[in-house]
């Protein structure tokens, strides 16, 4: 018996399904001299996030996977906006790169404006790290939630920063909810929706005990979901997918500017100022799955994601 479909409210749904075709708002304010951290920046949503940060003056640190990638995109965004813009090489699919990251970003004599989580995979069939960790589990959720736990007493010293997590109405796909005593996968059958939802619900449950946490500290931590957009998500699960993905998902979907645009107003803007541990639809506020409210699993996952984390 599943205990939250009676919680589901049908307005909820529909909310989300009339969002997803919205526009969102749009912020132009000036950010010169802010550092903004973003992870996953050489394509899609996080490519198109550095440059509009960067076209209004903002300062790059950025935390990619591909060395070449990195190296053309500093290239770039120096050159077109003339900012200052480096990156930070690592690989989610690995614990001491994760660790790595976070005592980077800890050390930084500069204050970080906001932080934006947007490193992600998307696998059709359970796959597992050298960490022997589920990889969507680890790359899209315990990154983010080690990185988190890392910079907590910087950012309270800064007394201002925005976290932002690129998450998705795709937790909706976990509607069994968050199972912390399978993440591995071997009592339930593993679909790429399954793990992908349950890894984002993840992110949400952690958002808001990140938000108690930071609560009158001046650090807000919200999370987003992009929209429907063209991105190279899910592209190294063979051909099969990649061919579904260009014949029926691709031409339906917008381009990830919108992201973009979404993901600047929320940095930046005065709008929503102090408000933190909220889901939106681009710029919408929503409520999130019923699952992903749930405080007894978050705490639960707090515990876990220490011990995985190796940070207790």
């Amino acid at each position: 018996m599943n205990p939250y479909l009676k919680k589901y409210k049908w307005s909820n749904i529909g909310a989300m399904l009339k969002n997803n075709k919205a526009a969102p708002k749009e912020e132009y304010k000036d950010f010169h001299g802010q550092l903004v951290v973003i992870t996953g920046a050489t394509s899609g949503i996080g490519y198109e996030t550095a440059k509009l940060y960067a076209s209004h003056g903002a300062e790059l640190l950025l935390v990619n996977r591909n060395k070449e990638k990195s190296e053309r995109l500093k290239q770039e965004i120096q050159r077109e906006f003339n900012v200052p813009c480096t990156f930070f090489l690592a690989d989610f699919a690995h614990l001491d790169q994760i660790k790595a990251t976070a005592d980077m970003l800890a050390g930084l004599q500069q204050d970080i404006a906001v932080l934006i989580h947007n490193a992600g995979v998307y696998n059709t069939k359970r796959r597992f790290t050298g960490d022997n960790i589920e990889e969507v589990f680890q790359i899209n959720y315990l990154a983010s939630f080690i990185i988190n736990h890392r910079l907590q007493e910087k950012l309270r010293q800064q007394k201002h920063a925005r976290i932002i997590f690129v998450n998705s109405e795709g937790h909706r796909f976990a509607i069994a909810g968050l199972k912390t005593d399978d993440l591995r996968w071997q009592k339930q059958h593993y679909t790429g929706l399954k793990g992908y939802g349950s890894a984002k619900t993840a992110q949400l449950l952690s958002m808001f005990q990140f938000s108690q946490y930071f609560q009158n500290s001046g650090i807000t931590i919200n999370a987003m979901h992009p929209g429907d957009v063209k991105t190279n998500m899910g592209e190294n699960n063979g051909r099969v997918y990649k061919l579904f993905k260009h014949l029926l998902i691709n031409p339906k979907a917008r381009t990830p500017v919108i992201s973009a645009q979404a993901l600047y107003y929320l940095g930046v803007s005065t709008e929503v100022e102090g408000v933190s541990g909220k889901f939106f639809n681009l710029t919408t506020e929503e409520i999130p799955a019923p699952h992903a409210l749930d405080p007894i699993v978050a705490e639960k996952l707090w515990q876990i994601s220490l011990e995985m984390g190796g940070l207790q």
